[in-house]
Order: structure tokens, then sequence, then C-alpha cells
């Protein structure tokens, strides 16, 4: 039988964790849940030599002790302690009792010595064994035979709404955890990788946001509220290769980063701040992965109900507005009428403002503005929130390349979808979206030289520090896949 072997520290300490290969996910993850000690709804996540984040899955790469990973319980509850840890104190809860009774009885009763031995057995059963190997998923030394869970039998997979209340359980399960230092710090990058984390954890990780942020103290927004939006959010955005509810937390997490990294938290209002990350959450809601382009020629009814006037944008704004509409997600309810109008004016502007269609017209806008820039000017405040939300929603570049090429594929993906449905329907073929036509270096090259590196430009001459953080990686990726692009011609000559 096939076996796997990962060394890993975990607290301080080296172990070895030996499973089968056709080990269920559920498993592996179970296995190492319990090399760390971990509740059942605690965050986990492995780490390379390098730091970089790795899917605990069976598809985890064996290594060697020179090459161990690193285990760690990034979200926890503060109350919760090791099982060694835990049998210690009610080991130590015991001697006090017996002390006690003894004191008061002159004997200790038999019940209390029951209770010794099983809790001195117990213990010395965890503290023998080797590598854990009660999990058992570890290989049994005594007779060289390799242990594992039986598999599962075959269940139906979950329809929509269970998949959808699965989550909502495990996020509810998880947002009292204690998220670590360092994972917060991290959140504030460009660096950061979405791509290991799961949907309760990464609303989890927005939970995070607004909280870090002080929104749920400035404009009164009890937990439980924030929560149920969060889920609506989560709940709206649909099963589609680009246009996911992953992109909407990378949009979001972008925008939370950069708004550390431009101390804008000292330049613009607390409210200014919430419109920009709920802007960013927002969206991209209920997008069905076609573009205007085709909602238009396809006549559908959004470019119906909307007059082929941003028709996407403007029903990202209205399911937005639909989900606040319900008092057990209206995150905005306790604020006055003057502050729920300057915010709900305020995320209209800013997610029409992600319209491609209008990306000259903004950007020129901003480049009259930003020589004499004014934090006090409303006009220039709002048109750099556009701006902030425009370089968020199209950042992906800016990310480091194992984040960000694997958004590339799932972006041609959905566009090959619609080339392929234009086709099918007899409708324009959008050209940068023909899979005949259309090749990964060529879709990004002309991106990033036109619309990318023009844009991210301005921004940083406001804002200096975000050239090390987001146009330096931007014409990294530009030469990445410009060499791309010349070798594979070169190819095609050869």
């Amino acid at each position: 039988m096939t076996t796997k072997i990962i060394h890993f520290t975990v607290n301080g300490r080296l172990e070895q964790a030996e499973f089968a290969a056709d080990c269920s996910a559920a498993d592996v993850k179970d296995l190492f849940r319990a090399a760390a000690e971990a509740g059942p709804h605690h965050i986990l996540k492995m780490y390379n030599t390098n730091g970089g984040l790795l899917n605990i899955s069976p598809q985890l790469e064996a290594n060697s002790e020179d090459s161990c990973y690193r285990l760690e319980v990034v979200a926890s509850d503060l109350k919760s302690v090791g099982m060694l840890t835990e049998l210690d104190s009610m080991e130590n809860r015991l001697h006090h009792l017996e002390s006690k009774v003894s004191g008061d009885v002159g004997q200790t009763p038999d019940v209390i010595c029951e209770l010794k031995s099983q809790v001195e057995s117990f213990k010395r059963k965890l503290e023998s064994v080797e590598h854990l190997s009660w999990m058992g998923l570890f290989k049994d030394h005594s007779d060289q035979q390799l242990a594992k869970f039986s598999p599962n039998p075959q269940t139906p997979p979950l329809s929509v709404e269970e998949e959808r209340q699965h989550v909502r359980r495990k996020f509810l399960n998880m947002s009292s955890l204690q998220v670590t230092e360092d994972v917060r710090e991290h959140l504030k990058t460009p660096i950061f990788d979405n791509w290991q984390w799961e949907e309760a954890e990464m609303l989890v990780l927005l939970q995070v946001m607004f909280t870090d942020l002080d929104f749920l103290t400035a404009f009164h927004i009890e937990l439980d509220v924030l929560q149920n939006f969060l889920f609506e959010v989560y709940c709206h955005y649909n099963s589609i290769p680009f246009h996911n509810f992953r992109h909407c937390f990378c949009v979001t997490q972008m925008m939370y980063g950069l708004i550390w990294l431009t101390e804008l938290r000292s330049k613009l209002s607390r409210t200014d701040l919430l419109i920009m990350l709920t802007s960013a959450l927002c969206h991209d809601l209920d997008h069905p992965g076609y573009n205007n382009v085709y909602q238009i020629n396809a006549q559908t009814d959004l470019a119906l109900r909307y007059n082929d006037i941003s028709p996407l944008e403007n029903h990202h704004c209205a399911v937005a507005f639909s989900i606040l509409s319900k008092p057990e997600c209206n995150i905005l309810r306790n604020l006055s009428c003057e502050q729920y109008k300057h915010v709900r004016g305020g995320m209209i502007k800013c997610i029409l403002a992600t319209d491609m269609a209008r990306h000259n017209e903004i950007l020129n806008k901003f480049k009259v503005t930003q020589p004499v820039f004014d934090f006090t000017n409303k006009e220039h405040k709002e048109v750099l929130m556009k701006i902030m939300v425009k370089v968020s929603d199209i950042s992906n570049e800016a990310r480091p390349m194992s984040v960000a090429e694997p958004w590339l594929d799932c972006l041609l993906q959905e566009f090959f979808n619609q080339s392929d449905t234009e086709k099918l329907k007899g409708l324009p073929v959008t050209p940068f979206m023909d899979r005949d036509k259309v090749s990964k270096p060529s879709s990004q090259t002309s991106f990033i030289r036109f619309v990318l590196l023009p844009l991210f430009t301005e921004l940083t001459k406001l804002f200096p520090c975000l050239e090390q953080h987001i146009l330096e990686p931007v014409r990294r990726a530009l030469e990445y896949y410009s060499d791309m692009e010349r070798a594979s011609k070169e190819e095609a000559k050869a």
C-alpha cells in the first residue's frame, strides 16, 4: 500500500505523520488537528520552509526532516488548552479534593481513588504513544502494518442549500476564535494567499477586518447582524470560475490592506472606510459569469432592466441593498438618516465605478486631481474611493505569482465559457475572450501594459509607499508574461 511520510513541527516539537494515499481530506485534517491538540473548530495552517501556505490534504508532498513543515493553530479559543495540560489540571484538582476529603474523614474515598487511577492510566497512554499513532493514521511499528481510517461510505453530494448551511455552522462555530497576530498582520498585505483558506475561514477573516477597523463600535453594529450580513453576501455569490466568493474575499482583503498601507484611517473618515470595504465586499454580488457586453447583446433581463447602462454593476448594487433591507442583516440600521444616505450614495458610486467601460473616464479624472489632491475636498475623496475600489478589483497581478496565476486560469475559463456561448447563440464574439485567438500570456501583457500600470502608477504618485507593494509586482508580472509570450512565439516558429 502506498504511504506518505510528512515531517513537521508543532508546538515546538518534531513530529512524523504517515498516512495512506487513499485517505480522505477530512481524515488528514483530523490527523493534523489531533497533532496540534486543536479543537474541532480551530483553524490550522501548514507552512513550508519559506513560510508559504500548504494545502492540508492527501496531496501534501512528502518531505524530510531537513525540510520539515510547520503546523500552526492560527485561530483558537483562548480558553482552550492542550489535552495533556487539561489532564494535568484535572489531576491537580483531584489531589486538592483528595487532601480536603482526607482531612475531613481521615481517608480517601474509593471513588476518588478510582478517578485518580483512570486519569493516570489515560495520561500514560497518551504520553507513551509514538508519533500520535492513537489517531490511527500512523504506522504501528509493532507489526509494521499501516493503520488508517476506514474509507467513508459514499454519501450523496450536498445540495447548494445544505452546503451553505454547512458553511454557516462552521463560520458561527469559528467566529469566536482568536485569530493570531501574525495572521492579522499578514491580512493587511497584498501577499496574502487566499487559496489555502476555506469559505467559512474567509468569513471569519472578513469579520476580523470589520472588527479591526473598529466598525462595530463606531457604527453600533451587533456582531450577530454582521455575521448574518457576511453569510448572506457569501450566499449571493455564484459558483462560477472567477467572479465568485473567493474573488469577493480577495478584493475586500486587498482593499483592507491598502487602507492600512496608505494609513487612510488618518486621512478619511471611518464612514468612508466603511463605504470602501463594504463596496469591495459587494461589488460582484450575483455575477452570472457573463459580462456587460454579453448582457446587452443577448438582451438579457438585466440589460433590459437597466437600459444597457452598466447592467451588472447596477444589479450588484441592487442585490447589496436587498440584503441590507433585511433587519437581521442590516449593518447600517443604527446609522442616522444622513449617515445612511452618505453610505448608500458612496457604495453606489464605488460599485458602479468597477464597470471597465468607465475606466478611462475615472482614471483621467483622478489624473487631473492627483497633483493637487486635497483630503478635505469632497470630490477629490470621491474619485479616490472609486480608484481604490477599482485597484482592489483588478489587483491579482500585484500578488505573488503563485497566488496570481491560478486566478488568471479561472478568468480565462470564464471568458472562454462566454465566447463559446456567444458562438452558439450567434452573438458577436468578444475578441479577448475567444479561446481560438487568445493565449494565456497575450491576455495579460496588453492588460497589464495599458490598464494596470497606468492605474497603479497614478495611485502610487499619491501614495509612494505602494510602489514596492503593488507597482513593482505588476512590473514583474508584465516581464513574466512577456517572456512567456516570446517563448510561445519562438516555439510556434520552430
